[in-house]
């Protein structure tokens, strides 16, 4: 299970203090983690599973796909967890006309593809 931390992480492309620093812990514990010096507590893959969206059958056994599907939430409710950045990102898209709000996502789509 450990060793699915490490290939979680590099997927995300985040250091272990960014990953660390996501779940409240240091990169040491996510070093120690991934050097199967420390044995992931039931917190822990609770964690994980919540805020990187992780399929939990996967980090505990390596079945199914590593991410859970996405599920849909309203505008609204995600404007709350945003910040002022976030909003005005978001409300600048919209503001574009639809061809390029078009273009716009398919190089989003482009660049997610090659992660």
């Amino acid at each position: 299970m450990n060793n699915r931390v490490k290939e979680l992480r590099k997927k995300l492309k985040l250091s272990g203090d960014k990953f660390g620093s996501k779940l409240g812990v240091k990169r040491s514990t996510i070093s120690n983690l991934e050097n199967q010096t420390r044995n992931l507590t039931e917190q822990m893959i609770k964690s994980i599973c919540r805020e990187f969206n992780v399929n939990e059958e996967w980090l505990r056994y390596g079945n199914g796909p590593m991410f859970n599907s996405l599920k849909e939430i309203s505008l609204d409710e995600l404007a709350l967890d945003l910040t002022p950045l976030e909003l005005n990102i978001i409300k600048a898209y919209f503001s574009l006309d639809k061809e390029i709000r078009q273009k716009a996502i398919a190089h989003f789509l482009d660049c997610l593809n090659k992660s």
